[in-house]
């Protein structure tokens, strides 16, 4: 098992920056396909975006393309994710979520194909 918590949530006005972080609690960090998800009130989950073990091979979702940046360092059993030009839609609670048994090196777009779940942080963006 691997427990994942998620730091790095706030208040931020549009325009602004934060980074998340996810800290996992495993030694074998890096056969770990991980991914951020995001759910705002009423909404189903989305994935916001993931990066495969190697942290070679990454997907961002459209609404957040040229704005959001994930990345892992496998050597400190973490993953980031760089939030720039924030928008109020990107209001949400934001999860990290882990996938194991992952074969070769590739990440995972699906919410189905995660196993652990951190508790999420809160992302509010002020207009």
């Amino acid at each position: 098992q691997v427990q994942l918590i998620e730091s790095g949530g706030g208040l931020v006005q549009a325009g602004g920056s934060l980074r998340l972080s996810c800290a996992a609690s495993r030694r074998t960090f890096s056969n770990y396909a991980m991914g951020w998800f995001r759910q705002a009130p009423g909404l189903e989950r989305e994935l916001v975006a993931a990066i495969s073990q190697s942290g070679r091979s990454t997907y961002s979702a459209d609404s957040v393309k040229g704005r959001f940046t994930i990345s892992r360092d496998n050597a400190k059993n973490m993953v980031y994710l760089q939030m720039d030009s924030l928008k109020p839609e990107d209001t949400a609670v934001y999860y990290c979520a882990a996938r194991s048994g992952v074969q070769n090196d590739r990440y995972y777009a699906n919410s189905d194909s995660y196993n652990y779940w951190g508790q999420g942080t809160q992302v509010t963006v002020s207009s």
